[in-house]
């Protein structure tokens, strides 16, 4: 019988790229899955910390684990793990704590004999599109994010080693992959000193010729590093997505100065309408901060517009959080609860209503939908995202996730459009 491992992650994407390397690693040397009712006996947990809420959340995840797996090995690493590796090692249970500097060793503390399978991965668990990570850590030191000091400088993987995994990841069926680090505006080739580095845009070409690929996205990156070269790649690529998540923060020039973000809200604003102008078509994501030390309701209503003007697919809001280390720790002016709770909830009823408004303007049209998953709110339906990553559910039927359809967009709902797919042509 085969040993059963568990692997859970919280936070972002790069976070999940490397549960499902150490999966894959573990699988390759014969490990199994545990089901829910079944105990493991190695257990790996990636942790996050950019705010209070995910340090609460990868505790209580440690904590249950270790009580689910009580005879199980529980290995803890992440960001958390990083920043308190103290008082994570002093819950009960945990085996060992690992630093992110030594993340893609980790099994190493397992198996010290043992020639390890590469981290990297060949498929994405529950999912239809495959995050794949290209660099870690960040030069930024914005004064609210405590990532540099736990996921250090920034350094990024070669295009092959790249190329290589999206390669595999296509032949076992991928058709859409999301190119993700901590800030994939730092790429640089993983180019030795004093070599040329390698941009952004040519490692997105270069994604973008693999044989059989559908759809490429790229994730979080600030307006200040989307380039004319960046902008024609994704605009004029084979199977580059018309939409990025475009990282906003806040509309205040004085909010954004005292964040240390590099840009500026006419910056943000350009980049957008440049990029719309080339095609309307155009979609954006973005995060938002509310409740920034100092935030007054003026600046607060600066993000307000930003939203309104630009009308986000999906707006990923953060009530501020104080980081022990920070810069922003030692600021004044910390924004009261109540302010907090009213602004959260402006920001989430705006976002709302803006993005309702965006999809209402593509109802009629026909466009390209990937199946995801069965709705959450209806089994008869099965949902996916457009090209410009909109929401649409269309009848279940004999859809299978991770389909490439075309389907018409009859109504628009505050939860997405209700689409119907449009009969295959022959050479469809």
């Amino acid at each position: 019988m085969k040993k059963k491992y568990r692997v859970e992650a919280l936070g972002c994407r790069t976070n999940q790229y490397e549960a499902q390397a150490f999966r894959d690693q573990l699988e390759t040397m014969g490990y199994e899955k545990a089901s829910d009712d079944e105990e493991a006996e190695l257990v790996i947990v990636n942790t996050c910390t950019v705010t209070e809420g995910a340090d609460s959340n990868s505790r209580h995840l440690i904590r249950n684990l270790v009580r689910k797996n009580p005879d199980g090995k529980v290995l803890v690493t992440g960001c958390l793990a990083e920043r308190d590796p103290k008082g994570i090692s002093s819950i009960e249970g945990v085996a060992d704590v690992i630093s992110n500097k030594d993340k893609e060793l980790l099994l190493k503390r397992v198996f010290p004999d043992t020639d390890l399978p590469e981290f990297s991965i060949t498929r994405f668990d529950a999912h239809t599109r495959a995050f794949v990570k290209v660099q870690d850590g960040c030069n930024s030191f914005c004064s609210y994010c405590i990532l540099p000091y736990v996921r250090g400088r920034s350094r990024s993987r070669t295009v092959d080693d790249i190329v290589k995994e999206v390669e595999t990841l296509v032949s076992n069926g991928y058709k859409e992959v999301v190119i993700t680090g901590i800030n994939v505006g730092d790429f640089d080739g993983g180019v030795k000193r004093g070599e040329k580095k390698v941009r952004l845009a040519e490692l997105v070409h270069a994604v973008d010729q693999v044989e059989g690929l559908k759809r490429l996205r790229v994730s979080s990156i600030d307006p200040d590093e989307v380039d004319e070269e960046l902008q024609e790649v994704l605009l004029n690529g084979k199977c580059t997505c018309k939409s990025i998540h475009l990282v906003l923060q806040s509309g205040s020039n004085q909010v954004l100065k005292k964040m240390n973000r590099k840009y500026t809200r006419q910056i943000f604003l350009q980049t957008v309408r440049r990029i719309q102008a080339a095609c309307p078509d155009f979609t954006f994501t973005t995060d938002v901060i509310v409740g920034f030390p100092g935030e007054t309701e003026y600046d607060f209503e600066q993000t307000i517009d930003v939203l309104k003007t630009v009308q986000f697919a999906k707006v990923h809001m953060f009530p501020f959080s104080v980081r022990q280390g920070t810069k922003a720790e030692f600021f004044e002016n910390k924004i009261c609860a109540d302010v907090m709770r009213e602004r959260r909830a402006k920001v989430l009823e705006v976002d709302e209503k803006e993005a309702f408004l965006l999809r209402q303007k593509f109802v009629g049209r026909t466009m390209s939908l990937l199946t995801e998953n069965i709705d959450d709110d209806d089994p008869e339906y099965i949902s996916g995202h457009t090209d410009n990553f909109l929401r649409v559910s269309i009848p279940k039927e004999a859809y299978r996730p991770n389909e490439l359809l075309n389907v018409v967009l009859l109504q628009n709902t505050p939860k997405g459009l209700i689409g119907d797919v449009v009969k295959k042509p022959s050479n469809f």
